[in-house]
């Protein structure tokens, strides 16, 4: 019996994308493969460290105890606020090392290019280079220079990399938006006002490139009332997630079952 290659698109979102693990968990139990994935920003993070072969449960370990102190390397402001290098040590360590050819599950981070303004797909090379890149909030991170080029947040440019999922060959496309545009934010910082710029230029981004009808199935936590820089409520957050993908457990085993009309599973 022939089955669809599933691929996930995993969205940006800030803290807000710790959602994408309830969303993984729920599709685990109720055996929904993910058989490639692409990520932005929050997406490439959370993507890798499960593409890389980490476990569900430890990742939802690893979430409880994430500390916003785990990045938080300050730097002189000439590109950015903070370094990086302390989320990048972070970031090697929970991929393994390994190189993103070396994922047990195929994967591409998104980035964007600062110089040419054009979209990066990492799919080889050192997965904390290129989830460091993909993470670089403009403005609060220095930019991530790999091969003589500086890169920047994925999200930037591509929010919920439903295209790329596609063109790695994925029959169905489970689409997961966290960065949902907060209309009565609480703005008292520098980090504040760039965050929320950042979330109004996404949202206008993927209204104007229709992410929601290229996706098979979209995922959409209920994550608005939750800071996408606090690092708090975290738990809450993954729950969001999960309640979501419930909802769309049937959808997609629906559209499982009727591809090239294969038996329901």
């Amino acid at each position: 019996m022939e089955h669809p290659k599933i691929g996930l698109a995993l969205g940006s979102g800030g803290a807000r994308g710790f959602a994408h693990l309830g969303v993984l968990k729920v599709l685990s139990e109720h055996g929904i493969p993910v058989h490639l994935i692409a990520g932005s920003s929050m997406g490439a993070l959370v993507g890798s460290f499960y593409a890389a072969g980490q476990r569900i449960e430890d990742l939802y370990k690893l979430a409880f105890t994430f500390k916003r102190k785990y990045y938080l390397d300050f730097t002189v402001p000439k590109m950015g606020f903070i370094q990086g290098r302390r989320i990048k040590e972070y970031i090697r360590l929970f991929t393994f090392g390994k190189s993103i050819e070396q994922f047990n599950l195929p994967m591409s981070i998104i980035a964007t290019d600062l110089s040419a303004g054009t979209k990066k797909v990492f799919q080889s090379g050192p997965a904390s280079d290129a989830v460091r890149a993909s993470i670089a909030i403009p403005g609060i991170f220095v930019p991530e220079k790999i091969n003589d080029r500086l890169y920047i947040d994925g999200g930037v440019i591509d929010r919920v990399p439903v295209s790329v999922v596609k063109q790695m060959g994925a029959d169905l496309i489970i689409a997961v938006d966290c960065s949902h545009f907060d209309a009565d934010p609480s703005i008292h910082s520098i980090y504040d006002v760039i965050f929320q710029s950042i979330d109004i230029m996404q949202d206008q981004l993927a209204t104007a490139m229709g992410i929601s009808s290229d996706a098979d199935v979209m995922i959409r936590p209920e994550v608005t009332t939750y800071s996408s820089r606090a690092f708090t409520n975290i738990k809450e957050i993954i729950e969001a997630g999960e309640a979501a993908a419930t909802l769309q457990v049937d959808a997609i085993k629906h559209k499982i079952a009727n591809w090239k009309g294969t038996s329901s599973l």
